[in-house]
Protein backbone atom coordinates (compact mmCIF):
# COMPACT_ATOMS: atom_id res chain seq x y z
CA UNK A 1 0.00 0.00 0.00
CA UNK A 2 1.48 3.69 -1.09
CA UNK A 3 0.85 6.70 1.53
CA UNK A 4 -0.90 9.47 -0.51
CA UNK A 5 -0.05 12.21 1.52
CA UNK A 6 -3.08 14.53 -0.30
CA UNK A 7 -6.02 11.79 1.01
CA UNK A 8 -4.00 11.91 4.10
CA UNK A 9 -3.89 15.71 4.66
CA UNK A 10 -7.19 15.64 3.59
CA UNK A 11 -8.38 13.43 6.49
CA UNK A 12 -7.25 15.77 8.96
CA UNK A 13 -8.30 18.80 7.25
CA UNK A 14 -5.28 20.32 6.62
CA UNK A 15 -4.95 22.94 3.97
CA UNK A 16 -1.72 25.17 5.02
CA UNK A 17 1.59 25.05 3.83
CA UNK A 18 3.59 22.10 3.74
CA UNK A 19 7.30 22.34 4.19
CA UNK A 20 9.93 20.99 6.49
CA UNK A 21 10.10 23.30 8.90
CA UNK A 22 8.55 23.76 12.74
CA UNK A 23 5.53 26.01 11.33
CA UNK A 24 4.45 22.44 9.62
CA UNK A 25 5.34 19.80 12.18
CA UNK A 26 2.91 21.84 14.38
CA UNK A 27 0.01 22.46 11.97
CA UNK A 28 0.15 18.86 11.14
CA UNK A 29 0.39 17.49 14.91
CA UNK A 30 -2.86 19.72 15.77
CA UNK A 31 -4.26 19.55 12.75
CA UNK A 32 -4.21 15.16 13.84
CA UNK A 33 -5.29 15.52 17.47
CA UNK A 34 -8.59 17.65 16.15
CA UNK A 35 -9.12 15.31 13.51
CA UNK A 36 -7.97 11.46 14.54
CA UNK A 37 -9.29 10.90 17.42
CA UNK A 38 -7.36 8.55 20.03
CA UNK A 39 -9.62 5.77 20.68
CA UNK A 40 -9.57 2.15 21.79
CA UNK A 41 -12.92 1.04 20.61
CA UNK A 42 -11.39 -2.29 18.92
CA UNK A 43 -9.54 -3.37 22.05
CA UNK A 44 -12.31 -2.33 24.32
CA UNK A 45 -14.80 -4.93 22.01
CA UNK A 46 -11.68 -7.51 22.12
CA UNK A 47 -11.25 -6.99 18.09
CA UNK A 48 -7.26 -7.25 17.32
CA UNK A 49 -5.47 -4.20 16.41
CA UNK A 50 -1.64 -4.88 14.65
CA UNK A 51 1.55 -2.43 15.01
CA UNK A 52 1.69 -2.77 11.01
CA UNK A 53 1.83 0.81 9.81
CA UNK A 54 -0.56 0.19 6.69
CA UNK A 55 -2.91 -1.53 8.81
CA UNK A 56 -2.68 1.53 10.97
CA UNK A 57 -2.97 4.15 7.48
CA UNK A 58 -6.21 2.18 6.30
CA UNK A 59 -8.01 2.33 9.71
CA UNK A 60 -7.41 6.06 9.92
CA UNK A 61 -7.60 7.50 6.07
CA UNK A 62 -10.16 4.64 4.71
CA UNK A 63 -12.13 4.02 7.69
CA UNK A 64 -12.45 7.35 8.97
CA UNK A 65 -11.19 6.03 12.39
CA UNK A 66 -8.66 6.47 14.96
CA UNK A 67 -6.63 4.39 17.35
CA UNK A 68 -4.30 3.86 19.83
CA UNK A 69 -0.17 4.86 20.05
CA UNK A 70 0.48 2.34 18.16
CA UNK A 71 -1.97 3.10 15.36
CA UNK A 72 -2.08 6.51 15.24
CA UNK A 73 1.74 7.82 15.80
CA UNK A 74 2.46 4.56 13.62
CA UNK A 75 0.65 6.36 10.67
CA UNK A 76 1.56 9.35 11.38
CA UNK A 77 5.17 8.56 11.39
CA UNK A 78 4.60 7.75 7.69
CA UNK A 79 3.28 10.49 6.73
CA UNK A 80 5.61 12.79 8.06
CA UNK A 81 8.09 10.73 6.06
CA UNK A 82 6.46 11.15 2.78
CA UNK A 83 6.47 15.09 3.32
CA UNK A 84 10.36 14.89 3.94
CA UNK A 85 10.88 14.50 7.83
CA UNK A 86 13.58 12.82 9.63
CA UNK A 87 11.46 10.89 12.16
CA UNK A 88 12.47 7.91 14.69
CA UNK A 89 10.20 5.69 16.18
CA UNK A 90 10.58 5.91 19.99
CA UNK A 91 9.33 3.74 22.72
CA UNK A 92 8.56 4.87 26.08
CA UNK A 93 7.66 3.48 29.77
CA UNK A 94 4.18 5.16 30.71
CA UNK A 95 4.49 6.58 34.55
CA UNK A 96 0.42 7.90 35.04
CA UNK A 97 0.23 4.81 37.01
CA UNK A 98 3.46 4.79 38.81
CA UNK A 99 6.52 3.73 38.28
CA UNK A 100 7.05 1.71 35.40
CA UNK A 101 10.15 0.01 33.40
CA UNK A 102 8.06 -1.71 30.24
CA UNK A 103 7.97 0.27 27.29
CA UNK A 104 4.44 0.37 26.39
CA UNK A 105 3.90 3.57 24.06
CA UNK A 106 4.75 4.46 21.16
CA UNK A 107 5.98 8.33 20.73
CA UNK A 108 8.46 10.02 17.89
CA UNK A 109 11.06 12.35 17.72
CA UNK A 110 11.18 14.73 14.38
CA UNK A 111 14.52 16.11 13.39
CA UNK A 112 14.32 19.66 11.70
CA UNK A 113 17.37 22.29 13.23
CA UNK A 114 16.67 20.64 16.33
CA UNK A 115 14.75 17.30 17.28
CA UNK A 116 11.45 17.98 18.36
CA UNK A 117 9.16 15.44 20.03
CA UNK A 118 5.75 14.36 19.04
CA UNK A 119 2.97 12.79 19.51
CA UNK A 120 -0.70 12.28 18.53
CA UNK A 121 -1.65 9.47 20.38
CA UNK A 122 -1.70 9.34 23.95
CA UNK A 123 -4.72 11.06 24.23
CA UNK A 124 -5.09 14.44 26.07
CA UNK A 125 -1.54 15.55 26.11
CA UNK A 126 0.93 17.86 24.43
CA UNK A 127 -0.26 19.30 21.25
CA UNK A 128 2.68 21.10 19.85
CA UNK A 129 6.13 19.86 19.36
CA UNK A 130 8.54 19.81 22.17
CA UNK A 131 12.39 20.75 21.39
CA UNK A 132 14.05 17.76 23.13
CA UNK A 133 16.95 19.48 23.77
CA UNK A 134 15.53 22.55 25.58
CA UNK A 135 15.94 23.03 29.14
CA UNK A 136 12.48 24.35 31.17
CA UNK A 137 8.79 24.58 30.39
CA UNK A 138 8.02 24.81 27.01
CA UNK A 139 3.76 25.61 25.52
CA UNK A 140 2.78 22.12 25.48
CA UNK A 141 -1.00 23.70 24.37
CA UNK A 142 -2.97 22.72 27.24
CA UNK A 143 -0.54 23.32 29.85
CA UNK A 144 3.63 23.95 30.53
CA UNK A 145 5.00 20.78 29.40
CA UNK A 146 9.22 20.03 30.16
CA UNK A 147 10.97 17.33 29.41
CA UNK A 148 13.22 16.08 32.04
CA UNK A 149 16.71 13.91 31.47
CA UNK A 150 17.86 11.57 34.33
CA UNK A 151 19.75 8.20 34.67
CA UNK A 152 16.86 5.88 33.00
CA UNK A 153 15.90 8.27 30.39
CA UNK A 154 14.06 11.90 29.05
CA UNK A 155 10.50 12.07 31.11
CA UNK A 156 7.57 13.88 29.77
CA UNK A 157 6.51 16.07 32.57
CA UNK A 158 3.21 17.97 32.25
CA UNK A 159 2.95 20.87 34.68
CA UNK A 160 0.06 20.93 36.95
CA UNK A 161 -0.84 22.76 40.42
CA UNK A 162 2.65 24.23 40.27
CA UNK A 163 4.24 21.00 40.07
CA UNK A 164 5.88 18.59 37.21
CA UNK A 165 3.86 15.42 36.90
CA UNK A 166 5.31 12.89 34.89
CA UNK A 167 3.23 11.00 31.68
CA UNK A 168 6.28 8.76 30.49
CA UNK A 169 9.75 8.33 29.88
CA UNK A 170 12.17 7.65 26.87
CA UNK A 171 14.88 6.91 25.45
CA UNK A 172 16.14 8.56 22.31
CA UNK A 173 16.79 5.18 20.37
CA UNK A 174 15.08 4.30 16.77
CA UNK A 175 12.95 1.09 17.11
CA UNK A 176 11.13 -1.02 14.53
CA UNK A 177 7.24 -1.08 15.07
CA UNK A 178 7.17 -4.71 14.86
CA UNK A 179 9.23 -4.35 18.33
CA UNK A 180 5.74 -3.14 19.66
CA UNK A 181 3.72 -5.92 18.33
CA UNK A 182 4.27 -8.46 21.44
CA UNK A 183 3.66 -5.76 23.98
CA UNK A 184 0.70 -4.21 21.77
CA UNK A 185 -0.57 -7.86 22.31
CA UNK A 186 -0.38 -8.44 26.35
CA UNK A 187 -1.89 -4.61 26.93
CA UNK A 188 -5.04 -6.63 24.54
CA UNK A 189 -4.86 -9.86 26.14
CA UNK A 190 -5.23 -8.89 29.71
CA UNK A 191 -8.44 -7.67 30.34
CA UNK A 192 -7.49 -6.31 33.95
CA UNK A 193 -6.02 -3.40 32.23
CA UNK A 194 -8.09 0.01 32.23
CA UNK A 195 -8.18 -0.07 27.94
CA UNK A 196 -11.00 -2.88 28.92
CA UNK A 197 -13.32 -1.12 31.22
CA UNK A 198 -14.40 1.81 29.15
CA UNK A 199 -15.09 2.88 25.71
CA UNK A 200 -12.90 6.20 25.06
CA UNK A 201 -12.91 8.20 22.44
CA UNK A 202 -11.02 12.10 22.82
CA UNK A 203 -10.08 14.82 20.48
CA UNK A 204 -8.98 18.42 20.31
CA UNK A 205 -11.59 20.72 18.80
CA UNK A 206 -10.31 23.15 16.10
CA UNK A 207 -6.68 22.88 17.22
CA UNK A 208 -6.89 23.12 20.95
CA UNK A 209 -6.59 23.31 23.86
CA UNK A 210 -10.50 22.92 24.02
CA UNK A 211 -10.98 18.91 23.89
CA UNK A 212 -14.32 16.54 23.75
CA UNK A 213 -14.25 13.57 24.99
CA UNK A 214 -16.13 10.38 25.38
CA UNK A 215 -15.77 8.53 28.46
CA UNK A 216 -17.87 4.94 28.67
CA UNK A 217 -21.39 6.89 29.30
CA UNK A 218 -19.88 10.79 29.59
CA UNK A 219 -19.49 13.13 27.08
CA UNK A 220 -16.91 15.40 28.31
CA UNK A 221 -16.23 18.97 27.11
CA UNK A 222 -13.21 21.30 27.90
CA UNK A 223 -13.44 24.60 26.88
CA UNK A 224 -11.55 27.55 27.89
CA UNK A 225 -10.61 26.32 30.81
CA UNK A 226 -13.90 24.97 32.27
CA UNK A 227 -15.63 21.63 32.26
CA UNK A 228 -18.54 20.35 31.73
CA UNK A 229 -20.03 16.62 30.96
CA UNK A 230 -23.37 15.41 30.15
CA UNK A 231 -24.43 11.21 30.52
CA UNK A 232 -25.00 9.37 27.09
CA UNK A 233 -27.49 6.66 27.47
CA UNK A 234 -26.69 3.30 25.89
CA UNK A 235 -29.37 3.96 23.16
CA UNK A 236 -27.91 7.37 22.15
CA UNK A 237 -24.26 6.21 22.32
CA UNK A 238 -23.31 4.99 18.85
CA UNK A 239 -24.70 8.18 17.38
CA UNK A 240 -22.80 10.62 19.70
CA UNK A 241 -20.01 9.30 18.53
CA UNK A 242 -20.52 9.98 15.16
CA UNK A 243 -21.75 13.13 15.96
CA UNK A 244 -18.52 14.30 17.42
CA UNK A 245 -15.91 11.77 16.47
CA UNK A 246 -17.65 10.89 13.10
CA UNK A 247 -17.21 6.87 13.94
CA UNK A 248 -19.65 4.49 12.95
CA UNK A 249 -19.15 1.91 15.29
CA UNK A 250 -21.79 -0.34 17.27
CA UNK A 251 -20.60 -1.80 20.47
CA UNK A 252 -22.39 -4.91 21.42
CA UNK A 253 -23.28 -4.10 25.31
CA UNK A 254 -23.15 -0.73 27.30
CA UNK A 255 -20.23 1.24 26.44
CA UNK A 256 -18.88 0.98 30.04
CA UNK A 257 -18.04 -1.83 31.74
CA UNK A 258 -17.95 -2.45 35.66
CA UNK A 259 -14.42 -1.99 37.01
Amino acid sequence: MRLDVKRYLDRIGYDGPVGLDLATLDGLQRAHLSTVPFENLDVYAGVAVTTDPYYSLAKIVDNNRGGWCFELNGAFALLLEAIGFKVYRIGAAVLANGPSDVIDHLCLEVGLDEPYLVDVGFGDSFSHPLALNRTGPQDGGPAPFELMTGAKGTTLTRWSEGAPKAEYRFKRVNHQLNEFETISRILQADRSLHWHRRAVATRLLDGGPDRVSLIGNELKFERSGAQTATTVSDQDWTETLATWFGIDFALEGPAQRPG
